[in-house]
């Protein structure tokens, strides 16, 4: 099993704000705005609220707009939608960072940790709002492990089709689907893909520190981590790359044991 740690959701060039970990804990991961994309903010659904109901309370003058479509994606949370029966969680990929994908040979039996920014909220006067002086965070909110593995549109599967990465506009050679398995190979208790509720192991971020500088175990040093290299371990953090999506690792049993612990109660 090769674990790909999968940059997802709002940074500061699309979307302009953290995603929020809600009061409840809940990892509430928001997706960037994509232009004429399948899904706007106003439809997709956090229990009696749309998204951008959340992004509004949240910044008075949000980057986003009602009006905006949403690159819904990795799409893992059930309830978000609407959903056709025989749904399952679906993540694509294209261009560049699915050749990467492929160059590493990622394919079923791999599993997705997905990764973003986000801050701490709490409720005031019955609205949302960021925690004074909560730390920016790189936090793992998600997981897919790969069951299927769509590369070609003609064999979409129908109950793909919704999905963005379905539409006619990425037809190329570099556009892949990956469907999630229906268990957790390391823990079959849990399904192939889903989200987490905050806890402090989930946090990448070292305490003090940019959100991109990590506190990783030391047995980190001796796996490969691509987009980077022994130079990116400093005196105290590690250096996670600013650019790229994809960051494939080849995982030892302490690395193992790590992505096991994340999924611990």
């Amino acid at each position: 099993m090769k674990i790909i740690l999968s940059r997802k959701g709002f940074d500061s060039s699309y979307g302009g704000q953290a995603s929020p970990i809600l009061p409840d804990g809940t990892l509430l991961s928001l997706p960037i705005p994509l232009k004429k994309d399948k899904h706007h903010y106003t439809q997709l659904k956090y229990k009696d609220k749309s998204y951008y109901d959340i992004i509004c309370e949240l910044k008075d003058k949000p980057a986003v707009k009602d009006y905006y479509t949403c690159h819904l994606d990795p799409d893992i949370r059930p309830d978000v939608i609407e959903r056709a029966e025989g749904w399952s969680a679906l993540f694509g990929q294209s261009d560049s960072a699915e050749g990467h994908l492929r160059n590493n040979n990622i394919g079923p039996g791999d599993l997705f940790l997905f990764f973003g920014w986000f801050r701490d909220t709490e409720i005031i006067n019955w609205r949302l709002q960021y925690k004074k002086d909560a730390p920016d965070l790189h936090v793992v909110y998600g997981y897919m492990e790969i069951g299927m593995k769509y590369d070609d549109y003609s064999q979409f599967p129908a109950h793909a089709m919704y999905h963005s990465h379905a539409s006619e506009n990425r037809l190329n050679k570099k556009n892949c689907i990956y469907e999630a398995a229906d268990r957790l190979s390391i823990d079959p208790s849990k399904p192939g893909a889903g989200t987490f509720n905050f806890k402090k192991e989930l946090v990448l971020t070292k305490e003090g520190e940019s959100r991109s500088r990590w506190l990783l175990p030391d047995f980190f040093k001796d796996v490969k981590i691509s987009y980077h290299s022994e130079n990116s371990f400093k005196d105290g953090y590690f250096d996670s790359a600013k650019k790229g999506q994809e960051f494939v690792i080849e995982p030892d049993d302490n690395v193992m044991n790590w992505v096991k612990n994340l999924f611990g109660d």
